[in-house]
C-alpha cells in the first residue's frame, strides 16, 4: 500500500490518465404518461433508450421474502412464491449467479448447493425480470449496489471490475475491499467508478450498504411472505449511479420535478458539474424537439439500413434473437469476397449498437454474408467482439462457423425496448405486434404540444375507444391538463372501428366547435 492520505484521492494518477473520448455524449431524462424515459445520444446517434413505469417500475434488484412452492431435483431448481404474478425460478446450484465478469475468487463458504423443501421461507433477489410466460429468476446471493462498491452480505467473494487495468491500482483497491470485511462469509465487488473515490468515501459507502442489509434483515423477521424488503433505485437514479462520468457532455431534463431531483443527486456526487444539467424550456415534446422520437421508433423496426446500402433484419423468437445480414445495394468495387468482408464489418459494428440500444439479452445468432477466407471470418469476429466489449452488459462471442454464422450471448439487464414500444396483436393470436398503448399516448401528447406551440388553444383527438379509456381511467395526461394545458381545451372522440394505434389530432381556434355527442373533454 502507498502512503497517500485517506482524505485525498489516492487514485489521482488514474483520474489524470483516465480515458477521454472526443465523442459528444448527451443524456435526456423525461417523465409523462406515468412513465420515466431515458435516452443517450452519442454524436447524435441513439445509443441507449429505456422506459419504466413510475409506479411499480423495474423489479430487478428487488429483495423479497418468499416461500418455496416446489423443488424439482432433476432440474436442480426450486420455484418460489414472492407475491409476483408468477412463481420465481431459483437454481439450487446458483449456477447463473454471475461473478465471472469480475476478477476474483469465490470462497468455499458458498460451495454448498441449497437444501430446500416446500414451505421454506427464504430471502431472494430478482436477477432477471419476467419474460413472456416465464417468471423472474432469483438468487439467494443478495447484493446491495452503490456507486463504487457492491456489497455481498452472504457471499464470500472479493472482486474487481476488469475495466480497471492498472496493476498497482487493482492491488490497492482489492486490499481496501478486503479490509472492509468484518465476516468471512461477506464480500465486496469494486466497481469501475471506485478509482475516483477516496478511501474514506469507500469506507462510508461500505458502511451505508451494510446498514441497508441490516435494515433489510430486521424487516424480514416480521414481514409476511411476498413482502418487498428492499427496492432497487428507479430508472433515472440507476442511470445517474451507473452510467454518469466525466465524459458526459450534457444532461437535458424535460420535467421540473425530475430536474430538481437529479440536480440534488449531482450535488451529492460532487464529481459531475451542475452546469451540465439543464431544464428543457421548450414548448414542444423534448424527445421530438431533439430528434430522438423517430430514432426510438426505428428501434422497433426489424430492418436496419446500413450506410453502405446493406441491411440487417432482426427477428426476435422465444429461444433467441436472429440477425440476417444482407448486402442489399452495395456491390463494392473489387470482388465478391472483399464486398462481403466490408459489409460484414459494418454489420458487426451496427449489431453491437443495436443489441445495446434495444437491450437484447440471451442468445443472438448472426447470419453473415458468406466469406471463403478464414482470415476474413476471424477479422469480422474480432470486430464484433471489440465493439461488444464496450457494452456494460456482459457479452461472450463464439468463433464464426464455416457457414459464416456467429453466436454470442448478452446478459439480460432490465427489460428490452420492444416491451415498451410494442404489444402482441390481439387479432392474430399474438403472432404479430402493434404499437403499445403508452407509446401511442406519448405520440398523441407530442402532437398536442406541437399544436399548442403553434398557437392553437383547442385540439380534437380522434382515437380508438380502448386508448381513450386508458387515458381517462389511468390519468395518463392529467399532469399536462392541470399544468401546461390548463388554459387549453382537449376533446377526445372515440371510434370503435379504429385499429390499435390509429388516431388523428387537429387544432381548432374557431369560436364554436361542432363535436359529436360521444366527445369527451380531457379531464
Amino acid at each position: 500500500m502507498n502512503g497517500k492520505g485517506a482524505g485525498a484521492s489516492f487514485f489521482g494518477e488514474y483520474i489524470q490518465s483516465g480515458i477521454r473520448h472526443g465523442m459528444k455524449k448527451e443524456w435526456f431524462f423525461d417523465r409523462y404518461c406515468g412513465q420515466q424515459f431515458v435516452a443517450l445520444l452519442e454524436d447524435g446517434v441513439l445509443a441507449e433508450f429505456a422506459a419504466e413505469k413510475e409506479s411499480g417500475g423495474e423489479i430487478v434488484g428487488n429483495i423479497y421474502k418468499g416461500r418455496v412452492a416446489n423443488v424439482l431435483g432433476g432440474m436442480q431448481a426450486a420455484f418460489v412464491s414472492c407475491g409476483l404474478e408468477r412463481n420465481c425460478y431459483l437454481s439450487t446450484e446458483e449456477s447463473y449467479t454471475d461473478y465471472t465478469k469480475y476478477d476474483g475468487t469465490m470462497g468455499g463458504t458458498n460451495a454448498k448447493p441449497l437444501d430446500l423443501k416446500p414451505g421454506d421461507e427464504i430471502l431472494v433477489q430478482v436477477v432477471q425480470a419476467p419474460r413472456g410466460s416465464k417468471g423472474a429468476k432469483v438468487t439467494t446471493h443478495l447484493s446491495f449496489v452503490g456507486k463504487n462498491l457492491i456489497y455481498l452480505p452472504r457471499t464470500d467473494f472479493i472482486g474487481i471490475s476488469r475495466k480497471i487495468t492498472e496493476e498497482e491500482l487493482r492491488k490497492n483497491l482489492l486490499f481496501t475491499a478486503e479490509r472492509m470485511r468484518t465476516r468471512p462469509d461477506e464480500g465486496f465487488v469494486v466497481r469501475t467508478q471506485a478509482p475516483y473515490a477516496t478511501r474514506r468515501q469507500l469506507r462510508r459507502e461500505a458502511e451505508y450498504l451494510k446498514n441497508l442489509w441490516r435494515v433489510t434483515a430486521e424487516a424480514a423477521e416480521r414481514a409476511p411472505v411476498g413482502s418487498v424488503l428492499h427496492k432497487e433505485c428507479d430508472l433515472p437514479v440507476r442511470i445517474m449511479r451507473d452510467s454518469m462520468g466525466d465524459d458526459v457532455t450534457a444532461m437535458h431534463v424535460g420535467d421540473r420535478e425530475l430536474y430538481e431531483r437529479l440536480l440534488g443527486l449531482v450535488r451529492l456526487r460532487g464529481d459531475f458539474s451542475e452546469r451540465k444539467v439543464t431544464l428543457y424550456a421548450g414548448k414542444r415534446a423534448m424527445f421530438r424537439e431533439y430528434g430522438i422520437s423517430p430514432l426510438v421508433y426505428e428501434a422497433a423496426q426489424p430492418c436496419v439500413q446500413l450506410k453502405s446500402g446493406g441491411s440487417l433484419v432482426i427477428d426476435h423468437t422465444e429461444a433467441m434473437t436472429v440477425v440476417d445480414v444482407n448486402s442489399g445495394k452495395f456491390v463494392g468495387d473489387k470482388n465478391m469476397e472483399q464486398t462481403a468482408l466490408e459489409v460484414n464489418l459494418e454489420a458487426a459494428r451496427e449489431i453491437a449498437r443495436q443489441v445495446r440500444l434495444r437491450n437484447i439479452g440471451g442468445i443472438v445468432a448472426v447470419d453473415f454474408i458468406d466469406m471463403d477466407e478464414e482470415s476474413h471470418r476471424e477479422k469480422v469476429t474480432a470486430e464484433l467482439s471489440d465493439r461488444l466489449s464496450a457494452d456494460k452488459a456482459k457479452c461472450r462471442v463464439l468463433p464464426m462457423s464455416e457457414f459464416c454464422v456467429s453466436q454470442f450471448t448478452r446478459k439480460r439487464v432490465g427489460s428490452d425496448v420492444l416491451s415498451y414500444l410494442l404489444k402482441p396483436c390481439e387479432h392474430c393470436g399474438g403472432r404479430g405486434y402493434v404499437h403499445a398503448d403508452v407509446f401511442v399516448v406519448a405520440h398523441i401528447r407530442a402532437d398536442l404540444l406541437d399544436l399548442f406551440a403553434d398557437g392553437y388553444t383547442a385540439a380534437v383527438v380522434e382515437l380508438g375507444e380502448g386508448i381513450m379509456r386508458r387515458i381517462l381511467d389511468e390519468g395518463l395526461l392529467r399532469r399536462e391538463a392541470a399544468g401546461r394545458w390548463k388554459d387549453k381545451q382537449v376533446y377526445l372522440i372515440p371510434h370503435r372501428t379504429y385499429a390499435d394505434g390509429q388516431y388523428s389530432v387537429r387544432g381548432d381556434n374557431s369560436g364554436v366547435l361542432h363535436l359529436p355527442d360521444n366527445a369527451q373533454i380531457l379531464y
